[in-house]
């Protein structure tokens, strides 16, 4: 049948499925997208949008006890969690309503249901068997279970549970701190919560550069978070209503009695069911090897985002799926990505983001680096807001005045890290940054006086 031969197939409609599927669409291919839960995938529907939506109630609710810092005055503040959920998921909703509106203006056909490879060129979705020459695997990652810690929905959670809680837990521990962790943490936190959080690393944010995780450190600690590093989750004993969780942390344990536990410990690949037993596609560690242009070892098929392997980032998924894509579709001037130039965003308060590489990877890499660093309390725009929590590193290229890494913890930090991005992907050295022109007041001056710190020409500090 006309209807179920394709020029491409994808399975997955997450960020890099449903934005691989437009477009390819828009370079003429006859598409399908195959999607078994949600379109959007977890990021729009479980992760990054709803998170945030939870996160700026947080953050208004914050403000408003903070109203009188302000000259203002707001009298029984208060929050209705299930009126802040609902929000969430309304967002979410909305968003999920548009990527679908998207697939159909671009013509994609979408099938509802569990996609697996059927033989070379093949997809089966239900009782049917869709076929094309190149197929694309963008089926995702889920929540890492450890034994032992197995989430159960109820007392142990996992990202979906937190984010739709029908009481707020008086008492909260918090299991990995990373991305996913902390801004749970820092969610729970704002609203009142007693927060612990557990990381089995010697510092909290273990992905960004040291000082930054630092700095996070500290002010995680002022609002009231209590963190537990080079420590690990030994056991859990659940009663009717509470855990009692078993930490050790340089040979010493403790017992700390929670609400509820919220489980963040990595990602799993979704490689299961797919049907890649007969077929060359090379799976390690629950994820598909891939090559620089997102091929298996299989001919003809593809994989993108989270099953692909790190970093674990919507925006890395659809890159790749535009990557990937133009590759197939021959396009002039398609490039490989470049990690290093991937920015990662945490939207906790205060928010921490960065793109390169951190002083000690740089230096671990052989680079001499010049380290430039301006903090909050010195831009004008930061002190009118009254965000003075906050700081901007930059690391250069000695040798060569290349920026090789960006990292900044403090306000809209998510916003601000696109400028170094575009300098990093633009190949800017630091004689470009410091002759261009960053507007005043701006919390973006902060960027420049880094980039001038780092070879001693800062004005403002």
């Amino acid at each position: 049948m006309s209807d179920t031969n394709f020029d491409i197939i994808i399975i997955g409609g997450g960020p890099g499925g449903y934005v691989a599927a437009i477009r390819a669409a828009q370079l003429g291919m006859k598409t399908a997208v195959v999607e078994r839960e949600h379109l959007g995938g977890i990021c729009l529907n479980w992760g990054c949008i709803p998170t945030k939506a939870l996160l700026r109630s947080a953050e208004v609710f914050r403000n408003m006890k903070h109203a009188e810092a302000y000259g203002l005055s707001a009298e029984g503040i208060g929050f209705d969690l299930s009126k802040v959920v609902a929000r969430s998921r309304a967002v979410a909703g909305q968003l999920q309503a548009g990527v679908k509106h998207l697939l159909k203006k671009n013509k994609v056909t979408v099938f509802d249901g569990h996609g697996a490879l059927a033989g070379r060129g093949r997809v089966a979705v239900g009782g049917t068997t869709l076929s094309a020459k190149h197929i694309i695997l963008a089926t995702g990652a889920r929540a890492r279970a450890l034994p032992g810690l197995e989430p159960d929905g109820k007392l142990v959670w996992t990202y979906k549970e937190a984010m739709v809680p029908d009481a707020l837990p008086k008492r909260l521990l918090v299991v990995g701190s990373g991305a996913i962790g902390i801004e749970f943490a820092s969610f729970y936190n704002a609203l009142g919560a007693d927060v612990t959080v557990v990381e089995v690393m010697d510092r909290v944010l273990p992905v960004e550069d040291d000082e930054i995780s630092a700095f996070a450190r500290k002010s995680f600690e002022k609002q009231g978070m209590k963190i537990l590093t080079s420590a690990t989750v030994k056991s859990l004993a659940k009663t009717a209503n509470e855990v009692k969780v078993t930490v050790e942390a340089f040979g010493k344990t403790q017992e700390i009695t929670v609400d509820r536990v919220i489980l963040a410990v990595g990602i799993v690949g979704n490689v299961e069911k797919l049907g890649l037993e007969n077929t060359k596609v090379l799976v390690e560690r629950t994820h598909v090897v891939v090559n620089q242009w997102l091929e298996t070892g299989e001919p003809g098929v593809y994989a993108i985002g989270d099953l692909a392997g790190p970093p674990w980032l919507a925006h890395k998924a659809s890159h790749e799926g535009v990557v990937c894509v133009e590759k197939i579709a021959g396009v002039n001037d398609v490039h490989p990505i470049n990690v290093r130039n991937i920015p990662g965003c945490t939207y906790c308060h205060p928010q921490v983001a960065s793109v390169g590489l951190s002083e000690a990877k740089a230096k671990e890499q052989g680079f001499q680096v010049k380290v430039g660093r301006f903090p909050f309390i010195g831009n004008g725009k930061a002190i009118a807001l009254g965000e003075t929590d906050g700081m901007v590193k930059t690391v250069f290229d000695a040798k060569t005045g290349e920026l090789l890494g960006a990292h900044m913890v403090g306000a809209e930090v998510t916003e601000l890290i696109q400028g170094y991005m575009v300098a990093k992907t633009l190949e800017t050295t630091e004689v470009d940054l410091m002759h261009a022109i960053f507007p005043h007041p701006t919390l973006s001056e902060m960027m420049h006086e880094a980039v001038l710190s780092a070879y001693g020409q800062a004005i403002h500090f």
